[in-house]
């Protein structure tokens, strides 16, 4: 369950766990979030269903799915004890059009010592970070996501007006079942279809 500081009322005035930790950066940020509803799977689109709907991590599935490998930026970012937490962009290739907007909360505690010093250069998707250093876990998404964008949105998703977008709330487990992060990671509003949308 989200701490208790981190459930926050979106624009209907509903409290939204399914948005966090993403809510804890419109929280620091002062934003309201967004109108997010919990969608059943069938109902979201072709290729975000595809990209979406399944038990793998986000970055192997966009760079199978974009042909390339994935690269990141951290828009912001902040510690609490052991918890890490980062407002990203995934970016294909060198390719400076975005493929995933998203937030997560890793558990460092969790993770030996070299994969810990990884994470905090920034260098790497924490799901290809996990595979380089043989991290076994298990992804289990607990809601997938349809969304308005909002101003914050358009801008790093380079969009020209608001649309609904799509996303999931995910959380990777380790060995023990214990989690390792909490994500929500939400797709553009059209990905580009590639050669390869069975996944």
């Amino acid at each position: 369950m989200p701490e208790a500081s981190s459930i926050l009322l979106n624009a209907e005035g509903r409290i939204l766990p399914i948005a966090y930790p993403l809510d804890e950066f419109y929280i620091q940020a002062s934003r309201r979030l967004p109108h997010i509803d919990a969608i059943p799977a069938n109902e979201l689109p072709q290729p975000a269903r595809s990209l979406l709907v399944h038990e793998r991590d986000m970055t192997p599935t966009l760079a199978k799915f974009y042909g390339g490998p994935i690269r990141l930026e951290v828009l912001s970012r902040y510690e609490r004890g052991d918890f890490y937490f980062r407002e990203v962009l995934l970016f294909s290739g060198e390719d400076e059009i975005p493929v995933e907007f998203g937030a997560i909360k890793i558990d460092l505690a969790l993770l030996p010592p070299v994969a810990r010093r990884a994470v905090l250069e920034e260098h790497l998707p924490f799901g290809q970070l996990l595979d380089e250093h043989k991290i076994k876990h298990s992804s289990k998404p607990k809601a997938y996501l349809r969304l308005f964008s909002d101003d914050f949105m358009n801008s790093v998703l380079c969009l020209a007006k608001p649309q609904i977008l799509f996303g999931r709330r995910n959380t990777l487990f380790n060995d023990d079942q214990r989690s390792l992060a909490e994500i929500v990671e939400i797709l553009p509003a059209r990905p580009a279809v590639s050669a390869e949308t069975q996944l």
